[in-house]
């Protein structure tokens, strides 16, 4: 099927704290709108049966509670499926948001996903209800090619953002399409979290999801499309993400992506938006990946040999390392239950510095989570104190095998080269109580290559 994405950089409300009327947030949501409008007709054109727009795009964000308030729709949750806002505007009061996308889909016969503010008000009797009497939800709608209200997610993973409430229960949110089946939706901050992103795609057996986002890029394990393309790879499904477009805020970074291939944007350079159209096969049979070839050996010779061990900070968290020197070598460091191996061939030797790391731990910093991680990264310097830094620039090709031993079964597999593109493994996955991640010649220099495993029983 033919899909798009729009990493859209919204026009803001230059003071987004400062109370303004609905008609002052109806205008500057509409001057987003009318971007979207115009994406959803080249999208259309282009043979997309279904575009997605970004986290925030319409509203943008740094609202307070009572600020976003006038930019909110009211958007009836359990009324999926029953009502079309472009052909039936006088069902609800303050629904233009929702309308306008309504009618954009209709239009131009497309199924439409985008994120909007939504209220929802609540009886003070019930214990949930916010004092000022309603419930402010950070909410995806996907619309029919009839302009129909399919379905609708509330955000259930916040990441500070006080202007939103977070739902009573964690939202399964899913639609039926004629061209790919189901899909499920969640938003940015959510894939990192069991409820409801895994659990969802677990209970439907999703091989399709629309993923709106506002993603701050964080290097070296975390950029956007580093991890989305993991997320893809590892549940073995199609991801349409679109992000939004805000450099300055480390912003960037949309794509659409199958288990095998990836079509992706990321620049930190221009302004202004980036249509994303692709054709690309629906999922239907999970991809096996061929585990056959990887040699299960597990070496005890990289023990005497391995290098002195340091430690450093990385992603805010604190990192073992092994300095990987000289043109080959065999390597092991260890934290808590997690010891990661890396058995490595340096085609050229450059003047970088190359480190292995791990951690096997909660992350506190920006939500609190339990990671365990084996990553091999490009240190920022020559010094083993710029291990872990932010860096976007590498020469080195190495061909490698990375493996430990996890301790749980959702590994996220990052490869990440030069100028923040995507490398595909030759071979992953389980063998024995290792997981492996093995490449032969990167395509460009190496920036990251790493199993980040997410322990969600111990967040």
């Amino acid at each position: 099927y033919v899909a798009a994405v729009y990493e859209h950089e919204s026009i803001l409300s230059p003071a987004p704290t400062a109370p303004v009327e609905r008609r002052s947030a109806l205008e500057l949501m509409g001057r987003n709108l009318d971007i979207y409008e115009q994406q959803v007709l080249a999208a259309a054109r282009q043979g997309a049966q279904i575009i997605v727009f970004p986290e925030d795009g319409i509203h943008g964000f740094n609202f307070t509670r009572s600020s976003i308030y006038p930019y909110l729709d009211f958007v009836p949750h359990s009324y999926s499926g029953k009502w079309n806002p472009c052909r039936e505007p006088y069902l609800f009061n303050d629904t233009e948001v929702v309308q306008r996308l309504s009618c954009m889909a209709l239009r131009n016969r497309i199924f439409l996903v985008a994120n909007l503010g939504t209220k929802q008000p609540c009886a003070r009797s019930d214990p949930r209800c916010p004092p000022d009497g309603r419930f402010q939800f950070n909410t995806n709608v996907a619309l029919g090619a009839d302009g129909a209200l399919l379905a609708t997610y509330r955000k259930h993973n916040l990441y500070f953002e006080d202007a939103f409430d977070t739902p009573p229960e964690p939202d399964y949110a899913v639609f039926d399409t004629p061209f790919a089946g189901k899909f499920g939706m969640f938003t940015c901050f959510d894939i990192l979290f069991f409820e409801p992103a895994v659990n969802l795609i677990r209970q439907y057996n999703l091989k399709q999801i629309v993923y709106p986002t506002a993603w701050m890029n964080q290097l070296p394990l975390l950029s956007a499309v580093e991890f989305q393309q993991a997320f893809a790879t590892a549940f073995r499904v199609n991801i349409l993400a679109a992000n939004i477009h805000h450099p300055t805020l480390g912003m960037t970074g949309s794509g659409i992506y199958t288990p095998v291939k990836s079509f992706i944007y990321h620049n930190m350079e221009s302004y202004g938006g980036k249509l994303i159209v692709a054709e690309i096969p629906v999922v239907t049979a999970d991809y096996k990946t061929n585990l056959e070839k990887t040699p299960g050996r597990v070496s005890e010779k990289g023990r005497e040999q391995s290098p002195p061990s340091f430690y450093a900070e990385m992603m805010y968290d604190n990192f073992t390392f092994v300095p990987v020197w000289g043109e080959k070598g065999e390597l092991q460091v260890c934290a808590n239950t997690l010891c990661c191996y890396l058995s490595y061939r340096r085609a050229v030797l450059t003047d970088e510095l190359y480190a292995l790391g791990v951690f096997d731990g909660l992350h506190t910093v920006h939500g609190t989570y339990y990671v365990q991680a084996c990553a091999l990264v490009k240190c920022g310097g020559l010094s083993f104190s710029t291990c872990g830094q932010e860096v976007t620039d590498a020469t080195a090709v190495i061909d490698f095998q990375l493996w430990g031993n996890m301790s749980t079964p959702y590994i996220f597999p990052l490869l990440l080269t030069s100028g923040i593109t995507l490398d595909y493994a030759d071979h992953m996955g389980w063998k024995n109580n290792y997981y492996f991640l093995s490449k032969n010649r990167t395509s460009s220099g190496l920036l990251t290559a790493a199993l980040y495993g997410r322990w969600y029983e111990k967040d």
